[in-house]
């Protein structure tokens, strides 16, 4: 019993660390929104540039998950944790006292790569530490909590340092954050060995697959601001790479992405469920924004209140409610419950008027998609990383974590692109109408992103079909926690 508890307070420990560096990455992807133009002013950047010091982040944090996710598996977690952790926190250091723009993008640059090394492998780390069922739950619905109200709290922090001090600590509030969450890390992280660079070191698969994912995300976003010719082009050299990075993989001795791991139904699944709901969160995230902004004429400050209820409601969710169900009810309908509620928020969501208000027409809404998120990310981490081989674990947590990036990007910049282009064929009705029936058109597809993910779930990831059809060890696994209603 006393040799338990010391271990057990190890790995909460341990599970703290990763969800602190999580939260620091999540945050600085939405913490310098609110001080961009505090930074356009003070480093001169032109209106056209400005949006790269976001852009420069999302960059190299998705093009480089995948590469960091593999790396853990063969050099170790641990070590590609704390490597990442020691970039961004001097990545931050730079941006702190970045004294042009260029300076600053590529201190976002090289935060953005140091944020996808320790990124990559924190998942298959967490899932490391907790084999079993009910302790598994109760860490995944942390882990997912602090990747989901991590936005929220960003764009808050960011006002408040911003206007309390300056943009600068945006940036330097990391470095204190950094170096003890380094420290502890040092002391409670397993140190893995991992499988050695001559088990899977395929560079030209590597550079390949870097260099597609860079060019794709920033084709994406780029959607809103580039012109037609440029955005094909690139996204039709980041199609070919990719294409060249498959047939590489199916013909390398030790492939980056041994394309076996697709085999898992659970996994695949799991992942194009993923990248249909953030692609509906991450574009609902930012519309819902501008709508109290815009047409209810909300200031900075209360729309970031106005984000408060949905932040707390996937914390309360997923740290206390999912685990619970998840062990009575099982991952696979706690899954469909959750996308449910979050499919009908956005419908609720697609019917706001013009002269609507906050309470009565939004928190509604956002606390029934609050609670299924809550719900819904635990439970698919928890059954598609529950497939992953031990020695696949670093790249199917980067896997994940390129899914979630990739499709957010882009369905961030489609929606936002269908509700613009929505609004600007509206000519002859007032602004706020015109508006808000963008904002509208875009819910809808949220929605029937949302309801897609559920038709994938129910076909490929209800447990005994892929046991049926693909004879995967552990895919009857879950029916023991599916009692009958």
């Amino acid at each position: 019993m006393s040799d338990d508890q010391p271990a057990a307070r190890s790995r909460w420990l341990a599970l703290a660390v990763l969800s602190a560096q999580t939260l620091m990455i999540v945050l600085d992807q939405t913490i310098v929104n609110v001080a961009l133009p505090a930074i356009r002013d003070d480093l001169g950047f032109s209106p056209s540039s400005l949006s790269w010091v976001v852009n420069a982040y999302a960059i190299s944090f998705g093009g480089l998950l995948l590469l960091a996710g593999r790396l853990g598996d063969l050099a170790g977690r641990r070590r590609v944790f704390l490597a990442g952790m020691a970039v961004f926190t001097l990545a931050s250091l730079l941006a702190g006292f970045a004294w042009d723009a260029g300076t600053l993008m590529a201190a976002r640059f090289l935060q953005g790569a140091g944020g996808a090394a320790s990124t990559a492998v924190a998942l298959g780390m967490v899932v490391r530490l907790f084999p079993e069922p009910a302790g598994r739950a109760k860490a995944l619905g942390t882990f997912s909590f602090v990747q989901a109200a991590g936005g929220s709290i960003g764009s808050t922090a960011g006002g408040v340092l911003t206007q309390a001090l300056s943009w600068h600590w945006i940036f330097l509030i990391n470095l204190p954050i950094g170096v003890v969450a380094g420290l502890v890390a040092l002391r409670v992280l397993e140190n893995d060995r991992g499988l050695g660079f001559g088990a899977g070191a395929d560079w030209l698969g590597a550079a390949l697959v870097t260099a597609a994912l860079m060019l794709g995300v920033y084709t994406i976003v780029g959607l809103d601001t580039h012109s037609l010719a440029p955005t094909l082009g690139t996204g039709a050299v980041s199609l070919v790479l990719l294409a060249a990075f498959l047939v590489r993989q199916r013909r390398a001795r030790d492939p980056l992405l041994p394309l076996r791991i697709f085999a898992s139904r659970g996994l695949s699944g799991a992942n194009l469920t993923m990248a249909l709901l953030v692609s509906a969160m991450f574009g609902f995230q930012f519309l819902v924004v501008l709508y109290l902004r815009q047409v209810l004429g909300l200031s900075a400050q209360a729309t970031g209140l106005a984000m408060v209820p949905i932040a707390a409601t996937i914390a309360v969710v997923s740290l206390a409610v999912s685990p619970r169900v998840a062990t009575r009810f099982g991952d696979f309908r706690v899954l469909l419950a959750g996308l449910l509620l979050i499919g009908g928020g956005l419908a609720w969501l697609a019917r706001v008027p013009a002269d609507g208000g906050y309470a009565a027409d939004v928190l509604g809404p956002t606390l029934a998609m609050g609670i299924g998120f809550g719900l819904a990310m635990p439970a698919l981490m928890s059954l598609g990383m529950g497939d992953a081989r031990p020695e696949d674990t670093g790249l199917a947590s980067g896997l994940f974590n390129t899914t979630q990036q990739v499709a957010g990007a882009l369905g961030l910049s489609v929606l936002a692109v269908l509700a613009a282009t929505r609004t600007e064929s509206l000519t002859r009705v007032p602004a706020g109408e015109a508006l808000t029936s963008g904002y509208r058109l875009a819910f809808w597809v949220g929605t029937g992103l949302v309801a897609a993910a559920f038709v994938v779930t129910v076909l490929v990831l209800r447990p005994g079909v892929a046991a049926r059809r693909t004879g995967e060890p552990g895919a009857t696994v879950p029916d023991r926690a599916l009692p009958q209603l």
